[in-house]
């Protein structure tokens, strides 16, 4: 019997298409610092030192190391010259909401946030990058969070249409690639982090989960309806934490529970490109008692679609029906089960390069809209060393995962998916969103900062940098090739 050919059994030829977006992904919260200065307010991550494994405190800590990040506030134009070294053709940043509107709720914004990403913005048409702007990166106003109990209330979707308009009128002709909320479908996991929700998950109903997240989808559309009459030139994408879950056996029953599992991820994004609530989910309000206040200005304005799709990709999950399979915390932070068949990272992240191309190609099959990768990337522990006299990172296993994943993208293009980008997770050192971190590294450039908040913030190129390099001047050509193909690391 014929079959098609399994990528162990071929070489892809198919090459990166001409255009294609290469670059790395930065959130506000995880880079800028400066959380008190130009008039910024306090966001939900201004009260989270330790990241999403403690509870939020009252007020910003002094070991918060989100409060001074990686300092990109002072720094941007040194950053970005590096990303311009390194030949990105597009950087993925957020605006932080409340350096905008310091409480959300405000009547006007504030002109000293505006003005900081207006120079932002000029740097990166200095050196002819393209900018990709996520409106809301999990940096709700804390006031939002805590006057209003976040996304949970329907006031909140007036609050961000009135910051989108704010983007747009501002920038809508310098950028052409906006998306509504990071990881959207993050909020089923950490609805304070994703949601600005301040009631602690074990105590927040699935009512209110729900109700928060039809405020959101709203928001999208309306933000989506917003750029295309201010900003007619821009495409408006929504942002999907992708994670492919496998059933763990043949069983019939663990291939319904994956599905299942799957429904809760897919909901996402078949609202934003489909514009109507699936039936499946439908199901799920109906059998769980849930019964959400949808108006019919909500139900027209879900029928503003996105352009296309982004999403993030570190891991693929598995599930199964049995319940004495299912050890919590053992697989990967978004919960499934334990795949044999991978290994992890230092954080307990399963690698599953493949995976990414059954993302790929999952999406494009359902939604037909173009795809944009907006994250991947590996956290590791690095070790600064000197390497004839020159600081470096010799990340020969951060160059092999994401050559790894690299030619899963290239099996994608062969097998006919219609993709815009890729953007690596943290292209310079950051702040951990899940852990805060600073050992917890993704970047091309390594930043002398520590966990304990000491170091110098000086940058340093790692080996990464100089493999990226070649990877985005041959648009791709040189995927598959190991970390010692690399031309020498200290090069400048």
């Amino acid at each position: 019997m014929n079959h098609f050919p399994t990528t162990t059994e071929r070489t892809v030829t198919t090459s990166f298409p001409a255009g294609f977006l290469w670059g790395g992904a930065t959130a506000a919260n995880q880079v800028e610092g400066a959380y008190a200065e130009g008039g910024k307010g306090l966001s939900i991550q201004d009260v989270l030192p330790r990241g999403i494994q403690t509870p939020p405190t009252e007020a910003p800590t002094p070991d918060n190391l989100k409060l001074e990040a990686v300092d990109f506030y002072h720094r941007y134009a040194e950053d970005i010259a590096l990303f311009a070294e390194m030949g990105f053709k597009v950087f993925r940043l957020s605006i932080a909401w409340s350096r905008i509107f310091p409480n959300g709720d405000d009547d006007a914004p504030n002109e000293e946030g505006l003005a900081f990403y207006d120079r932002v913005l000029d740097e990166l048409e200095r050196h002819g990058i393209e900018p990709l702007v996520t409106i809301s990166h999990y940096e709700t106003p804390l006031h939002l969070a805590r006057a209003y109990g976040g996304w949970t209330n329907r006031d909140l979707i007036g609050f961000y249409e009135r910051y989108c308009r704010t983007l747009f009128e501002r920038y809508g002709h310098r950028v052409r690639y906006w998306l509504t909320f990071n990881e959207i479908n993050s909020v089923l996991h950490e609805p304070f982090l994703s949601g600005g929700i301040p009631t602690p998950k074990d105590q927040l109903s699935e009512q209110d989960l729900y109700q928060a997240i039809h405020h959101e989808l709203v928001a999208s559309a309306r933000a989506t309806r917003l750029a295309r009459e201010l900003a007619p030139g821009a495409q408006v994408g929504c942002m999907i934490l992708a994670m492919p879950t496998y059933p763990l056996t043949p069983d019939p029953a663990d291939v319904v529970a994956a599905m299942q599992a799957e429904h809760a991820n897919y909901a996402f994004g078949d609202i934003h490109c489909r514009g109507e609530y699936p039936g499946y989910l439908l199901r799920y309000f109906r059998e769980h008692g849930i019964e959400l206040d949808v108006t019919d200005q909500d139900r027209e304005d879900l029928r503003h679609t996105v352009d296309f799709v982004s999403f993030s990709y570190y891991m693929s999950l598995c599930e199964t029906a049995d319940p004495e399979k299912k050890v919590a915390g053992l697989g990967n932070i978004m919960g499934g089960v334990p795949n044999p068949t991978l290994e992890a990272s230092e954080w307990g992240w399963q690698i599953d390069p493949q995976g990414l191309r059954v993302v790929l190609n999952d999406y494009w099959e359902r939604w037909q809209k173009p795809l944009f990768i907006v994250e991947n990337g590996l956290g590791a522990v690095d070790q600064l060393v000197e390497v004839d006299g020159t600081p470096t990172v010799v990340d020969d296993y951060r160059i092999a995962y994401l050559d790894d994943h690299l030619v899963q993208v290239g099996e994608a293009l062969a097998d006919g998916v219609d993709l815009l980008g890729y953007t690596t997770w943290g292209c310079i050192d950051l702040v951990s969103a899940s852990t805060a971190q600073m050992s917890k590294r993704y970047g091309f450039i390594y930043v002398d900062r520590n966990d304990d908040g000491t170091g110098s913030l000086e940058r340093y190129r790692k080996k990464s940098f100089h493999w990226y390099r070649q990877v985005i001047a041959t648009n791709g050509a040189m995927f598959g090739r190991r970390a010692d193909d690399v031309a020498p690391a200290l090069q400048h």
